[in-house]
């Protein structure tokens, strides 16, 4: 038996309601009204605009009403740990992966529903309406939103879990072609949002999975941007890992797909900015410099260029970028100015992170341990603090190169600190 929610009781009677004619007005049974009142069931979302309607409440407010108060708990509460609560949260997304590729794989007319969902859509259609997938929409937006301000990315995960839980059972239902594809649409919005999680917590297989997913759902919306931003995130992981060769067609694919986009949006310059670090990986500073280049034009495109969400590129990671680039293909010169710049702007804890170790990698390269030393500190506590296997990756990468400086005392305590962080040692 779950917890009475007796606001939401309370709620209906002052309304003028009994539970027969409120369960008439919202389309159900009176006593799955009651199972709502007693907390045995949760309306699904698609019945949540009509019964806020009834109610004459705001969908927050209905979502309140739901959510019984909390009680002292009458035993101990055994939490369990953080590494055995994130491995719980990997594995649901795993299974989600096999059952999301699986409705996507189904044709529209034979996507089925359980024994106990089939009864209800015999007796209720249980079709998403416009409304409802609108109200999914605002909270994958939200979701992204959360996501950029969490500093330990991990933490938004089981809200996302949740949501992608929803989105397929709705997948699941008999819906029309319209919303079947608006379905598709948010479905590989949330995955590139869990791959994302997956990918700061230094999971690439996780992550991989979900932008194929979201690459899937994408081709299914017939929505060319967020298909190409799929495969972009996809490539991401393979220039991160320095497979710089495998990412250059996977990119070459996703820019084919956002010419066939809208051309008010900012994914062909986001997609170039990533070229840009495959050519400098792969030592062709032209074709980097040339792919630059076409990202810069996000500086003159007007109006909303990206959704802040699957697609957040406006221009303003272009110096570090390009930072990024120039460390690669060895230009130091060009590098630090283009770093510096990069720090007087309102820069992410992970992004200013990356920007240091950047910078620190010029210092090696100058054999300057008290700037390395600076730099690699600040990295470091970063890392610490926000659990970034995207931060701890870029301290790694530095690592091998600490070796020439190691004679200085603060440059072994810095690498017996990121030994502890990522691993391994740079002797």
């Amino acid at each position: 038996m779950g917890d009475r929610r007796d606001a939401f009781a309370d709620r209906r009677e002052q309304m003028g309601y009994t539970q027969e004619s409120f369960g008439l007005a919202v389309g159900v049974e009176f006593s799955t009204v009651g199972r709502w009142e007693r907390g045995d069931l949760t309306p699904h979302p698609y019945r949540r605009s009509r019964i806020a309607k009834a109610l004459n409440v705001s969908l927050a407010e209905l979502g309140a009403l739901l959510t019984p108060p909390r009680q002292a708990p009458t035993v101990d509460v055994v939490h369990p740990h953080p590494a055995e609560a994130d491995d719980m949260n990997r594995r649901d997304l795993l299974r989600l992966f096999s059952v999301t590729g699986a409705l996507l794989a189904l044709p529209a007319d034979e996507a089925v529903a359980g024994d106990v969902d089939r009864l209800t859509a015999a007796a209720y259609t249980g079709r998403v309406d416009a409304a409802s997938a609108a109200e999914f929409a605002q909270f994958n937006s939200h979701l992204w939103r959360v996501f950029a301000l969490s500093t330990t990315k991990a933490q938004v995960l089981p809200l996302v879990r949740t949501q992608l839980d929803v989105l397929t059972d709705s997948l699941r239902r008999p819906q029309t072609p319209g919303v079947r594809r608006q379905l598709c649409e948010l479905t590989a919005d949330l995955y590139q949002l869990a791959g994302e999680i997956s990918f700061d917590g230094d999971q690439y297989t996780e992550a991989a999975h979900c932008y194929t997913l979201a690459a899937t759902a994408s081709r299914e919306a017939t929505a060319s941007d967020l298909w190409a931003c799929a495969l972009t995130r996809h490539a991401f992981i393979a220039v991160y890992e320095r497979r710089f060769a495998e990412a250059k067609p996977l990119l070459e694919l996703a820019s084919s797909l956002a010419r066939r986009g809208d051309p008010a949006l900012s994914t062909r310059q986001w997609i170039a900015a990533v070229q840009a670090e495959t050519f400098a990986g792969l030592g062709d500073l032209d074709a980097c410099q040339r792919a630059l280049d076409t990202a810069a034009e996000v500086q003159h495109m007007k109006g909303p260029i990206h959704n802040g969400g699957w697609l957040r590129f406006d221009g303003s990671r272009l110096a570090e970028e390009r930072g990024t680039c120039y460390v690669t293909l060895g230009r130091y010169d060009l590098a630090e100015t283009a770093l510096t710049g990069a720090l007087t702007g309102d820069l992410t804890a992970r992004r200013k992170a990356g920007v240091l170790t950047d910078l620190a990698m010029i210092g090696v390269h100058r054999r300057d341990p008290d700037r390395v030393a600076t730099y690699v500190n600040a990295a470091l506590a970063t890392a610490r603090h926000t659990g970034s296997g995207v931060i701890a990756r870029k301290l790694r990468g530095l690592q091998p190169n600490l070796a020439p400086l190691l004679t200085h005392q603060p440059i072994q305590q810095l690498d017996v600190e990121i030994t502890e962080l990522v691993g391994n040692r740079a002797t």
